[in-house]
């Protein structure tokens, strides 16, 4: 087995799985059936394509919450410009300043397709709606002969650089890791958000099982520990520094 591990970073985000009408929530973290759309996308498959979207769905995800963001709620409404009506004011809730890692773990050739496809997708990939587009480029890495948790442990932590400096006292932080469950996993939840069918005009999810646990994960900027055999005096400035390029 290999995985694939992805960056989701951007100024908003959102991953609906409940989202009815008018009301569109988020969860506070990427869905299953969010970033297979957005891997489906990558390799030009189309929505009404259960076939080429079955491999896909069938793939094992987690994802790890380096920087959990904030909760916004936005109103939006449209206008025809045919008829001129109005359309129904709707009520939009966003991710804000949000970081995870997203992995899927699978056969190794379709992984490494995947890979080559963020790499150069045939659509953009977008943060769970069309107007979040991510900050950096969503592929992070390829590896091979880890698990799940494997992979999401040994990445390094990808949160901002102001929020790691929130941290800078902790040589390691713990971040909460939601994954499908396995065969050993007694304690899970169920989210509807296993993806069966995109076709816009009757897109289907199934319940999939969810684990919950945190992973404790090497904070590199750490501030170095100060005493009195090293000689390294504490800077109370050292908090305003800029961050680098």
């Amino acid at each position: 087995m290999s995985v694939l591990t992805l960056r989701l970073a951007g100024p908003l985000q959102a991953w609906g799985a409940s989202a009815r009408f008018v009301r569109r929530t988020t969860e506070s973290a990427p869905t299953k059936s969010g970033v297979i759309g957005m891997l489906a996308a990558a390799k030009g498959i189309d929505r009404g394509d259960e076939e080429n979207l079955r491999p896909l769905a069938a793939l094992r995800f987690g994802v790890r919450i380096d920087q959990p963001g904030t909760r916004l709620r936005d109103f939006q409404t449209a206008h025809h410009k045919a008829t001129g009506k109005s359309m129904p004011l709707s009520e939009r809730f966003y991710l804000a300043d949000a970081v995870f890692v997203a992995a899927v773990e699978g056969e190794p050739g379709l992984l490494a397709d995947l890979y080559a496809a963020l790499r150069a997708p045939v659509y953009a990939p977008f943060l769970g709606r069309r107007s979040c587009p991510p900050a950096r480029p969503v592929d992070l890495g390829l590896h091979h002969d880890l698990n799940l948790l494997q992979a999401l442990a040994q990445e390094p932590w990808q949160a901002s650089a102001w929020y790691r400096r929130q941290h800078r006292q902790q040589p390691n932080v713990t971040l909460p890791v939601l994954h499908e469950a396995d065969t050993k996993d007694t304690d899970t939840d169920l989210l509807r958000d296993q993806p069966v069918s995109f076709a816009a005009e009757h897109r289907r999810h199934s319940l999939r099982t969810v684990v919950r646990r945190e992973l404790a994960i090497r904070n590199s900027s750490a501030a170095p520990r100060h005493t009195a055999t090293t000689g390294i005096r504490h800077d109370p400035l050292a908090a305003l520094e800029e961050e680098s390029a």
